[in-house]
């Protein structure tokens, strides 16, 4: 009995194992369009993240993270919406690849 408990986790291990390395590399696969637009998205975040920090509020609009905080991204190829619902509350971030908005 206790030889068929230890198969028994041992296959378990071994799913958890396939299924893990199937996400890793389903994630390594996505476009480069995709990781660029994540990439974006991340660095504005972080920009927010460390004005909350540094102020104790998130800023009010993007140009502020810009002018501020060095945020730099390629603005003739991606646009970001930015929403502040308040300065204690993480804005809703949004990348758009330019070409690619469905309107």
């Amino acid at each position: 009995m206790r030889r068929f408990r230890k198969e028994i986790a041992a296959g378990f291990v071994f799913v958890a194992l396939i299924v893990g390395f199937v996400a890793m590399v389903g994630s390594l696969t996505d476009s480069s369009g995709d990781q660029e637009i994540n990439l974006v998205q991340e660095a504005v975040k972080n920009a927010a993240l460390t004005c909350y920090a540094a102020e104790g509020s998130y800023p009010d609009s993007l140009d502020y993270l810009r002018q501020n905080y060095r945020l730099a991204y390629n603005q003739e190829r991606f646009v970001v919406e930015y929403e502040a619902f308040a300065s204690n509350l993480m804005p809703t971030i949004n990348v758009l690849e330019r070409g690619n908005i469905d309107e």
